[in-house]
């Protein structure tokens, strides 16, 4: 029997590509989850793996679909193989009930790895190069110079209610007191 999984790393992505693809493949049964692919706590992908048995052929999409990195996907093809169950990934055209699919499916692997290697460096040469343009990354802060300045103004009158004071700048109170202390003195000024 064909056991399909199916897998997104967010609520927002669809699977429907993912499942097309597994039924015009001829999965009887498909599993589908919604997990980051770093996460190891993966229960759907748990489950699929119980509930095929000797004779069964696990199917994905993608060789990324199914391992987080060439270690587990080898780890997860291995147990299924001890147990007589073969592997096949879709787009690569890997089978693993054959000798020449294990041959391809470990070198598919390795190639996966190497181009999530290859991105990860080039995202970090990239945000080290925007570093040393003086570029930061992150959220910009909510506390505007002009607004610590409003705040201490506002917050110097001993009647100022502070819930107004932040819902006027747009705040929260924990917020508002790391830059401004409740008598309106300056503790922090933002860089911008």
């Amino acid at each position: 029997m064909l056991v399909g999984y199916a897998r997104v790393s967010t609520a927002d992505q669809d699977l429907a590509l993912q499942l097309d693809a597994l039924e015009t493949a001829g999965c009887e049964r498909v599993f589908e989850e919604r997990a980051s692919g770093a996460r190891s706590d993966r229960p759907v992908l748990a489950e699929a793996m119980d509930y095929v048995r000797e004779g069964d052929v696990l199917v994905v999409w993608r060789l990324d679909r199914f391992g987080r990195s060439l270690k587990d996907l080898i780890a997860n093809v291995e147990a299924l193989r001890e147990r007589g169950v073969g592997f096949r990934s879709l787009a690569e055209a890997v089978d693993t009930t054959t000798a020449g699919g294990q041959l391809v499916f470990h070198i598919f692997g390795a190639l996966a790895e190497f181009e999530r290697e290859l991105i990860r460096e080039r995202t970090m040469a990239g945000l080290a190069a925007a570093r040393a343009r003086g570029r930061k990354g992150g959220r910009p802060p909510k506390m505007t110079r002009a607004k610590v300045r409003q705040a201490a103004v506002l917050l110097a009158d001993k009647d100022a209610d502070v819930g107004a004071v932040c819902e006027t700048l747009g705040v929260s109170k924990s917020t508002l007191y790391t830059y401004v202390g409740p008598d309106g003195t300056v503790r922090r000024m933002p860089d911008k």
